[in-house]
């Protein structure tokens, strides 16, 4: 696969949304900070799913749309769909991609790395004083 059409990014975000579900009681059990409300996962979780539901909602089946398109519906739909701490920071992560494939109608590998570049700053400025997370047993 040379290009991510807007469809593909569909499909991945749906997978991504399942691996969350599927994966959700881990996460929740490494959240120690800044409260230990073991609660990460299902505010990832629940920000992911109001992000999917909004890009169905705007990009029908029957119907094209550009990578742009797609990725801006998601990251609006994570944004209002936020759940605590992890999913606000989660909705900046998406609106970073968003921002870095703003009017690219398919992506290709250099665009996505570009992106995810993008999305990894956004996260870092939305939060006042981030640092890097630590696993505890």
């Amino acid at each position: 696969m040379d290009k991510l059409l807007g469809h593909d990014l569909k499909i991945a975000f749906s997978s991504a949304t399942g691996r969350l579900e599927e994966f959700r009681d881990a996460i929740n059990s490494l959240n120690v900070f800044p409260v230990p409300d073991g609660d990460t996962g299902t505010n990832m979780l629940l920000t992911m799913r109001s992000a999917v539901q909004a890009t169905k909602d705007a990009c029908l089946e029957d119907q094209d749309y550009s990578a742009s398109e797609v990725i801006s519906a998601l990251a609006n739909g994570a944004f209002f769909g936020a759940r605590g701490n992890s999913g606000v920071i989660l909705s900046q992560i998406l609106k970073g991609f968003s921002d870095g494939l703003r009017g690219k109608e398919v992506l290709t590998a250099n665009e996505l790395k570009s992106a995810f570049n993008q999305a990894s700053a956004e996260a870092y400025s939305s939060v006042g004083n981030p640092a890097e997370g630590r696993c505890y047993q």
